[in-house]
């Protein structure tokens, strides 16, 4: 074989000399690949896609996915022959064959492959057995078989696919079946929504304009003849809009006056149900006249309703942070805007939805109804975390035109669903264009680096760097999120080992302090043009490293109800419990003889993450204390308070610092972390801690308090040293009446798990919990923040 040149000259001929001319050449240039076009270049043309040349003999099918999608570019793998539709069978599939199947559909490769009928049970003949493909054939009907329907499979082993999102460049769909067009899926290269007024090019997120399809490399109109408003709910979906309206067709009319439309040479029927234009139905081929306009004259036009969260406001153009403040549902768990496990609010308590029958089309409804489009991917198997509480729906079947997931079809009954099998979506956000304002510089991975910054200075935009003071992992998390890298692993306060761009150095931005939703940073709380940065840039600027997954600490509120009591304990058995604090202040000054009431507990904390819960501290920082004879890993885990009704709090203890364990573990899953023996501290996966009641701290000094009704909390992870996916379930309430003899702890809820109770609580007070400074600030009747 021999090697060739980018001409097309075999490199075998060329003397020595030129081969190595060449090869430098090719690297020289490369270098400078990235830097792209200067504005007003015209872009290099795309390589076109040709149809592939085969003999005569070559029998002529046509390939769709179809079945119980969960993503609009995986499915089971159909076949048209013979004027019907069948199936492949998953003896001897492989991943070649996946290939084929992708390629032949205008995909770029295959990513996997479902044997067993994973996308349900097809219908008709089972045309190919025994597929033996290389992965270079030009159609499946070329790879060795049994021979065109010749199987002795049964529709259970229907084979599928996932293929990967990008199309083939210039791919276009050649229909070899001229009589069943409408039967077709599109296959197309891209789709875009173009403004065409000079009012909405100014508008992010572009909600209106033309839709135009790529095309052999080439953008092209769409014909209005045969449009309905079910393609144009399509296509909002599509773009992350929940649905679509009207728009003043008689400026579209005079602008197509204008300009010349180019015009696709399809129609599209959908039924308004698809997640993707390319799961429609192809038209009829549109009629051009012999001027190159439909027999509508129209370009097709919509215009789409964009989320509240993502409406543009007078004052800032857009909402400044994402709040899922739907009554009724919400995404838990995800790393970005849009994805996340199901919570569906029921009979005052918050629960998931089990996966089985678990589609695209019931995760699009859950999208729309939270103000996005339609979902992209529907996941399954708790991918995003387990939740806590009950399964309120199972066997979820929806027709797609439903407001609410809480209006569709399901099974009441939920026998035999675990956590283990949350549903999950991952809808489609409006394009914000947040991240081409944020960089990540210097790191040796995409995932981390010193932060960048776009910011207006003096009239013209400078990128630089973010002042380090303060900066945390709430900020870390939002820079994370905005660049769609997941979590945030870490936020680093100086970035000496990360240099970044030199011309970059001077910081930009400074005082950043965020709540952890925003969609950007420029939307978190900062100093604006009056920068003040005592530290400054360069090195000393902000830094993050961001990860895939994180950990998820949730209380067990089963566990506290049920191993409450109350215990008079003599001071002389406290000695440790005072050194770490755990008394209230009073206990200073009664002599060793007396006793403390308190109120003790178990608490059972879970991971139900999707990675180990770790301490912040390395092992060469933790501090051995002596009396309780283990090493404290991090400085404050959990704090326990107790408050009055209207928020005042009378009562608190806290764990200075725990020893973290694997107490016990889910079926299966092997405990990793031990404490013994100076062992590694952690919580794994699927694992929880278990603090009994009888130890050192496990309680509330409640000596000095009179008897009444109070609210019991406890907060994991108070001052977010460690990310997790999910800060809202590190709370636990419940309500607690003491008598002055015994004391009843009920309604304990994580989060806002119950909030018909919690609509009484109004009033909440600045208060200082062991030298920082703790706010509650409202968000909604039943929803607040720490910080």
């Amino acid at each position: 074989m021999s090697l060739r040149s980018d001409k097309g000259v075999p490199t075998k001929m060329l003397p020595p000399w030129c081969v190595v001319l060449v090869l430098l050449l090719d690297l020289t240039l490369a270098q400078y690949e990235h830097l792209g076009y200067p504005p007003g270049y015209p872009d290099p043309e795309q390589e076109q896609y040709s149809a592939p040349q085969l003999r005569p003999e070559t029998p002529r099918i046509q390939l769709r996915l179809s079945g119980d999608k969960r993503k609009h570019n995986e499915g089971r793998v159909e076949v048209y022959y013979n004027n019907e539709w069948g199936t492949v069978c998953d003896d001897d599939f492989n991943s070649h064959s996946a290939q084929v199947v992708c390629r032949e559909l205008g995909y770029l490769e295959a990513v996997s492959w479902a044997p067993a009928s994973k996308y349900g049970k097809g219908t008709g003949p089972i045309w190919f057995d025994n597929l033996h493909c290389t992965g270079k054939e030009k159609t499946l009907a070329l790879c060795p078989s049994n021979g065109i329907g010749v199987s002795d499979c049964k529709h259970t082993e229907d084979v599928g696919v996932v293929c990967s999102d990008k199309r083939i460049p210039g791919f276009r769909f050649i229909n070899t079946l001229p009589n069943h067009v409408e039967n077709m899926d599109i296959q197309v290269e891209d789709v875009r929504i173009r403004a065409i007024l000079s009012s909405y090019r100014k508008r992010i997120p572009v909600t209106e304009g033309y839709v135009e399809v790529k095309d052999g490399g080439k953008w092209k109109q769409i014909c209005n003849a045969e449009w309905s408003p079910l393609n144009a709910r399509v296509i909002c979906g599509m773009f992350g809009f929940p649905g679509e309206r009207k728009y003043n067709a008689r400026v579209y009319k005079m602008f197509a006056r204008r300009r010349k439309p180019s015009y696709w040479d399809y129609a599209v029927n959908c039924t308004g149900n698809e997640a993707h234009l390319s799961s429609c139905k192809l038209g009829q081929v549109s009629p051009l006249k012999s001027n190159v306009t439909c027999g509508g004259g129209l370009p097709v036009v919509v215009s789409c309703v964009p989320g509240r969260d993502f409406a543009p406001t007078p004052m800032a153009g857009f909402r400044k942070a994402f709040r899922q403040e739907q009554p009724l549902v919400r995404l838990r768990g995800g790393a970005i805007v849009g994805e996340g496990r199901v919570e569906i609010l029921k009979n005052g308590e918050w629960g998931t939805i089990c996966d089985d029958h678990w589609s695209l089309m019931s995760a699009t409804v859950v999208c729309r109804e939270l103000g996005l489009g339609t979902a992209k991917e529907a996941l399954s198997g708790g991918r995003l975390g387990q939740g806590m509480g009950p399964v309120h729906m199972n066997e979820v079947e929806c027709s797609g035109f439903e407001k609410s997931i809480t209006e569709c079809l399901f099974n009441k009954e939920s026998a035999g669903c675990s956590h283990e099998e949350d549903a999950a979506v991952r809808c489609n956000v409006p394009a914000m264009g947040f991240q081409q304002s944020l960089r990540l510089n210097g790191g040796r991975n995409p995932f981390e680096g010193r932060v960048e910054v776009l910011m207006e200075r003096n009239g013209s935009l400078v990128w630089g760097t973010v002042c380090s003071e303060g900066w945390s992992t709430m900020e870390a998390m939002v820079v994370c999120r905005t660049l769609g890298l997941g979590f945030a692993s870490n936020a680093f306060q100086e970035t000496w080992y990360w240099p970044g761009d030199v011309s970059a150095d001077s910081v930009v931005m400074s005082g950043v302090r965020c709540s952890g939703t925003e969609m950007s940073l420029n939307h978190c709380l900062h100093h604006g043009t009056h920068l003040s940065c005592s530290k400054g840039g360069g090195r000393n600027a902000a830094g993050v490293s961001c990860s895939e997954t994180a950990p998820d600490l949730v209380l067990n509120p089963q566990a506290v109800e049920q191993t409450t009591y109350m215990e008079d304990r003599p001071m002389f058995m406290m000695q440790c419990a005072q050194e770490e604090g755990c008394l209230s202040s009073s206990s200073s000054l009664t002599p060793a003889t007396s006793y403390r009431r308190l109120l003790r507990f178990s608490s059972q904390i879970h991971n139900n993450g999707q990675s180990d819960f770790r301490p912040k501290a390395g092992r060469n920082s933790w501090v051995w204390h002596d009396c309780h004879r283990h090493y404290h890993s991090m400085e404050v885990f959990t704090l326990y308070d107790l408050f009055t009704l209207n928020g005042t709090k009378v009562a608190e203890g806290h764990k200075a610092s725990f020893c973290l364990e694997d107490s016990e573990c889910d079926e299966g899953i092997e405990k990793r972390y031990e404490c013994a023996n100076f062992g590694e501290q952690g919580i794994t996966v699927g694992c929880w801690d278990t603090y009994r009641h009888d130890i050192d701290c496990q309680w509330i000094d409640i000596t000095d308090i009179k008897p009444g009704d109070y609210i019991f909390q406890i907060v994991i992870n108070p001052n977010y040293e460690v990310p997790e996916s999910d800060y809202s379930n590190n709370i636990m309430k419940c309500r607690c009446r003491y008598d002055g003899h015994r004391v009843w702890m009920y309604g304990c809820h994580n989060g806002e798990g119950k909030v018909k109770f919690w609509k009484k609580v109004k009033n909440l007070k600045k208060t200082r919990i062991f030298g920082k400074s703790q706010i509650w600030t409202k968000k909604s009747i039943y929803d607040y923040k720490v910080r």
